[in-house]
């Protein structure tokens, strides 16, 4: 991880690991260097195809640390859109990104060319990015693959999304007979969907864009990888009826729709795969009745929810369950980054169980209306059941409107057709909250029936303060009033405890 050290002492460490990398093998500096040493630093970078748009708020160059020579980097235009209030219209906004690839370490430098510049952060605060800023440019160190978002004078949108990748050791051949291959520059399929059969890897190299959906229909040991782009397609990734799917570190742009839809899958894994979206519906991944669905890794930036995870809904049937949210960075500028529940079987009940939420830093979440907040939201509706979820190592920042946690058992007629079930057995571990825009996070059972039962906060921190049943506050003070939350009566056993107290009780 990149430590707050001053970029003169990072610099300085950089090259000092190099160096004695180098000699530890019987090397000299320069040899270190060589191209065929896996171990030296290197940096790939890849052209913008002239075809597609770009922003100018930014000039971005980056270099192996700490002598490296300087690359300029080609900036794409992600679009996002925010929701006015008022009216309900949406104002789309064009934003800014590159991407690279390297090993070793890297120093960035990013100008802001619009000028008067006062501050700069390197988000998410919990990597302890420190930029040096001299003027209107910024620099600081990589020591390892990360997506950030840097913002100058705290701008929403006119912000600068850094995505990197490690180096792919090990990339396909073009004419590799298992692999559909899309070298640099733009690319388009007949009817602008790609329909993957089994055992095929649909692979993008770094500077392809691919401007179709990418359709994985009733196949196994299926794969879109590489470090290429899918664009504006009429969406991302499509994958129904298949099993033992991968896609690994493509980028997914503007598309017409959700970034992914998982219906009636089971063990796919999603690693770093990044989502920018503005458009109506613009959800990230979104996963109907599957099994064994992990995310790992992927950075989210998307009008509309991040996640959401539901069981029935079109044409898919089944519970869901066994799904993985784990070492996500997300951005909701519409709705909710983790939203579960909402769409089931009132004529045949599902389950959504066995949800594991960790590691995650929440960047920003902006919802006007009330029962659509929650930077994790458990909603059953279409009388869902959601049972045995665990959130852990949550990390929250200061969002433009919202709720940090939202628990209702609800019945909303835009969507539903009867009331949810429950919620049972949520256990949130380390889950921690710095800011001051949070609305009251709301715990809401529907009636008897339909409760929300056994849920355990432990370490709950809310701006520095531990909350827990047990701290100080009048006798005839509910937890909850401590930090302004509200849980109705339909909410039963509803704890929070110290880590010291858990372990306790464990024993």
């Amino acid at each position: 991880m990149n430590t707050p050290l001053s970029r003169r002492s990072a610099l300085q460490a950089a090259g000092a690991t190099v160096i004695a990398a180098g000699l530890a093998g019987g090397l000299t500096a320069t040899a270190a260097h060589a191209d065929d040493d896996d171990s030296a630093p290197k940096l790939d970078t890849y052209p913008r195809p002239a075809t597609l748009p770009t922003n100018t708020s930014f000039k971005v160059r980056v270099r192996t640390a700490p002598d490296g020579e300087w690359q300029t980097l080609d900036i794409y235009r992600p679009q996002l859109e925010e929701i006015n209030a008022t009216t309900g219209s949406g104002k789309v906004y064009d934003t800014s990104m590159v991407y690279f690839d390297f090993r070793g370490c890297v120093e960035l430098e990013v100008t802001y060319l619009k000028g008067g510049t006062t501050k700069a952060r390197v988000r998410p605060d919990a990597l302890g990015i420190t930029p040096e800023l001299l003027g209107d440019t910024l620099r600081f160190t990589l020591d390892e693959p990360r997506d950030l978002v840097v913002q100058i004078n705290d701008e929403i949108f006119d912000c600068l999304h850094v995505i990197t990748n490690r180096i792919d050791p090990d990339p396909p051949a073009a004419d590799d007979p298992d692999v559909i291959y899309f070298g640099p520059g733009v690319h388009t399929v007949t009817g602008n969907v790609l329909t993957v059969p089994s055992g095929k890897t649909v692979y993008l190299a770094g500077g392809a864009v691919l401007r179709a959906q990418v359709f994985f229909k009733d196949v196994e040991k299926a794969a879109l990888t590489g470090h290429g782009m899918l664009y504006a397609g009429p969406g991302g990734i499509l994958c129904e009826g298949s099993r033992n799917i991968r896609v690994e570190d493509v980028i997914i742009m503007n598309p017409n729709g959700y970034a992914g839809t998982f219906g009636e899958s089971e063990n796919v894994h999603v690693k770093k795969a990044r989502s920018f979206s503005s458009k109506g519906n613009g959800d990230g991944f979104d996963v109907f009745s599957s099994t064994g669905i992990v995310f790992d890794g992927c950075f989210m930036r998307n009008s509309d929810d991040c996640f959401a995870i539901y069981a029935h809904r079109w044409d898919y049937y089944g519970d869901t369950r066994d799904i993985t949210i784990q070492n996500c960075t997300l951005w909701a500028d519409v709705a909710h980054p983790v939203n579960v529940g909402t769409h089931g079987n009132t004529d045949a009940p599902e389950v959504i169980e066995n949800l594991l939420i960790k590691n995650i830093d929440v960047l920003d979440h902006r919802e006007p209306q009330m029962n659509y907040q929650g930077c994790i939201a458990l909603n059953p509706g279409d009388s869902n059941l959601i049972k045995n979820v665990r959130i852990e190592d949550v990390r929250i920042e200061d969002f433009r409107w919202g709720q940090v946690i939202y628990m209702k058992v609800m019945f909303n007629p835009k969507y539903n057709t009867s009331v949810g079930r429950g919620i049972e057995d949520v256990y949130v571990k380390n889950l921690t909250y710095t800011g001051t825009h949070a609305n009251p996070s709301l715990f809401l059972g529907y009636d008897a029936d339909h409760a929300i039962k056994n849920v355990t906060f432990e370490n709950l921190v809310i701006n520095g303060q531990v909350i827990a049943d047990s701290m100080k506050k009048p006798s005839w003070y509910y937890t909850t009033d401590a930090i302004q939350w509200f849980y109705n009566e339909h909410v039963i056993n509803l704890k929070f405890v110290t880590t010291a107290e858990a372990e306790a009780t464990a024993q």
